[in-house]
């Protein structure tokens, strides 16, 4: 690592000092301690790009150190607890570099390149080793250091169950390593290449860790996503060959104007199938709800907070400032289709919480991550600031929020044995405001901050996106884009309305509970208080011996959960079946935990974060909006 660093600092020193910005703009002076201008630390400019390169290779170097035998400092009490806390002090070493990149950050300068590298790769076709960050990536690499860093924090304290720990590791630091490089890099070849790089890592995640048809929905997952890229690759191919460089910083600088308008609708039309996989857009988002279903609980984090913003980054970074003319031909489409995303994953998760439609709350999070994300891609497809910015804020949010929620499911999952509604709740509800009162409020806190209440992060991503469709840039149909407005607002409403009920089903309950149990105080063991409401009886306890199968053998215990787990088909993607009969709670004996401390600990950040988002927006924006007008304009003035 010290060499690479010292044969890189060099370079990286000269392309500080002569690299223009993301959009054409003046560089920040090289050498120049930025605590003078707008930043927290002062840093030099070749300090900044060493930073930045320890983030974008620290964690593959730590990847292959997870297959070592591991040091005599982080041995521990055995090699599994000795990888788990290797990936522990890996991916915070990560994040406190992060951390200190964005404190050394001049945001006086956000619409720049800082921490610049620049050297020559593939000299034949101007490919380049070109890596920067401007006020619109430094936020998602802190976003994806942080939330790597709290997934291994979780898995430390609670390994997941499938293969080898050190497996894992090894995976999630691969994982880590690609989002942050796809972030960071500035040519669209290792733009490509980290793309593709997070890849293989979720797929053994979901086929190795995952639950229920894990190996069905890593398929899934892994053939939507390379048939995109496939795609993709032909429309970046395109715009390289035809401008004659690949440098990201360059295109942007000319705006399209070397690119034919013919040139551009097909590389934005080959380029935007790809992010639309990965983004995920409605109706390319049927991947989705499977691989997050089957996916373990820092896959799930990992999946919705890191890899959809690698889609809807894409659209900001390469398809808007490189081939404006083609998108502008495509953005009343994406917004239609963005609208449809929204209203789609709300339907989908109100019918998902109704009682009896046997819903699984990790797919319900995973439905109303379509949602939310059709805000993300309505923002893009107004092709303006206030929906840019919005965008941007949303993709944040969504992160912090949606990872939370994640994290707070699979806690659920633990504790319970299950994640499927119906099982959680019955006619005297879960009650977990009686029973973990801390968790039950940390868990309403993530529902409501995920509705977008005034305050907290979720709502001004979803107000910015909506304001820029309300007046989307020249040359766009304005009526499209307030009929796609109007059906935004509508998903707004839907999703308070499913996320409320959530909270009401698992959160509050008529009757006090006892011994910390899912029984009312009064039902003998064994007894099922539902029955008035039942169609037929149920299963006596959770410790009823295993049904038997259909050749009158008993089925393993293991097959019974994994069955039960398996959420039935939506109404919305199957045709209609009989409602099927309401199946009251099926954990009776089994207690319910409070938030444990390195719960606390993982999360607490999540929850600070959506609060001083909400109440302080200009700390995203303040980064976001110089960016996102020079990027626009290509640096005009």
């Amino acid at each position: 690592m010290a060499h690479l660093l010292g044969a890189l600092a060099p370079h990286a020193l000269q392309a500080g000092a002569s690299a223009p910005g993301i959009a054409g703009s003046p560089p920040a002076p090289a050498g120049a301690s930025h605590l003078a201008s707008g930043a927290l630390v002062g840093l030099g400019d070749t300090a900044l790009s060493v930073l930045l390169l320890i983030v974008v290779l620290g964690p593959l170097l730590g990847a292959v150190a997870a297959l070592l035998p591991a040091p005599p400092g982080l041995r521990g009490r055995g090699p599994e607890q000795a990888v788990l806390r290797h990936g522990v002090t890996v991916s915070g070493a990560i994040l406190a570099a992060a951390l200190l990149l964005a404190l050394g950050f001049d945001r006086d300068q956000a619409a720049h390149i800082q921490a610049s590298t620049d050297v020559s790769w593939i000299a034949a076709y101007d490919i380049r080793f070109h890596l920067g960050v401007d006020g619109i990536s430094l936020p998602l690499l802190v976003l994806t250091a942080l939330l790597t860093f709290l997934c291994a924090l979780y898995s430390y304290f609670r390994p997941p169950r499938g293969g080898t720990p050190r497996a894992f590791v090894a995976l999630l630091l691969l994982l880590e390593g690609g989002a942050l490089a796809a972030f960071a890099v500035l040519d669209l070849v290792l733009f490509f290449v980290a793309f593709e790089t997070v890849l293989i890592p979720m797929y053994f995640l979901i086929a190795r860790w995952g639950g229920a048809k894990r190996e069905q929905a890593a398929w899934k997952f892994i053939l939507f996503t390379l048939v995109g890229s496939a795609v993709m690759l032909l429309g970046l191919l395109l715009i390289g060959l035809r401008a004659g460089t690949f440098d990201m910083v360059a295109l942007a600088t000319d705006n399209g104007s070397g690119l034919s308008e013919s040139v551009q609708v097909t590389a934005v039309l080959a380029v935007g199938l790809g992010l639309a996989v990965k983004s995920p857009m409605w109706p390319l988002h049927s991947w989705l709800p499977a691989a997050h279903t089957a996916a373990p609980t820092a896959g799930s984090v990992m999946l919705a907070g890191v890899l959809l913003k690698m889609g809807t980054y894409g659209f900001v970074r390469v398809a808007i400032p490189v081939a404006p003319e083609g998108m502008k031909v495509f953005a009343p489409w994406l917004a239609v289709l963005a609208a449809a995303g929204i209203l789609w994953g709300s339907l989908a998760c109100l019918q998902l919480v109704r009682r009896g439609s046997g819903g699984d709350l990790k797919r319900l999070v995973a439905y109303s991550s379509v949602g939310h994300m059709g805000f993300v891609l309505l923002g893009i497809a107004s092709m303006t600031p206030q929906g840019l910015n919005g965008a941007l804020f949303a993709n944040i949010a969504h992160g912090l929020i949606t990872g939370l929620l994640f994290f707070l499911v699979g806690g659920v999952k633990d504790r319970a044995g299950t994640s499927v509604l119906d099982r959680l709740s019955g006619s005297a509800g879960a009650a977990l405001y009686g029973r973990a009162p801390r968790y039950a409020v940390l868990l309403a806190f993530a529902a409501v901050a995920s509705l977008g209440l005034p305050g907290l992060a979720g709502f001004w991503g979803e107000m910015l996106t909506m304001y820029g469709a309300f007046d989307p840039a020249s040359g766009l149909h304005r009526d499209t884009y307030l009929a796609c407005m109007a059906v935004a607002g509508l998903g707004t409403l839907l999703t308070a309305a499913y996320l409320l009920l959530v909270v009401r089903r698992l959160c509050m309950g008529p009757a006090p509970l006892r011994d910390n149990s899912l029984l009312p105080v009064g039902s003998a063991p064994g007894e099922n208080p539902d029955a008035a409401h039942a169609e037929k009886p149920a299963p006596a306890t959770a410790h009823a011996s295993a049904p038997a199968a259909a050749d009158g053998s008993a089925s393993t215990p293991d097959e019974s959960a994994s069955t039960a787990d398996e959420p039935a088909p939506l109404l919305l993607d199957a045709p209609p079946t009989p409602t099927a009969p309401y199946e009251p709670p099926a954990l009776a004996e089994r207690p319910f935990p409070e938030l444990s401390a390195p719960e606390a600990v993982a999360w607490t950040p999540l929850v600070a974060l959506t609060v001083l988002a909400g109440l302080w927006p200009a700390l995203l924006t303040g980064l976001s909006d110089p960016a996102v007008h020079k990027l626009l304009t290509g640096g005009a003035a």
